[in-house]
């Protein structure tokens, strides 16, 4: 089984690469994950379901209003 790209279908952001820093400042690697969530939208009068980040949801809000 496959897993789907963890990206948004809206503007392409996808996940980030960083550094756990601790109080040492000792650096290791982790990863900085995308908060996807469904969403029904509609385009040009077709309602699809798309999973879009929550930065893009806020837009669309701010934009249909």
């Amino acid at each position: 089984m496959f897993q789907l790209a963890a990206r948004c279908e809206i503007c392409g952001k996808g996940r980030a690469s960083g550094s756990n820093v601790s109080h040492s400042a000792r650096h290791t690697k982790r990863i900085f994950a995308v908060n996807l969530q469904k969403a029904t939208i509609t385009v040009d009068g077709i309602t699809r379901q798309v999973r879009a980040c929550t930065r893009c949801l806020r837009t669309l809000n701010k934009v249909r209003s």
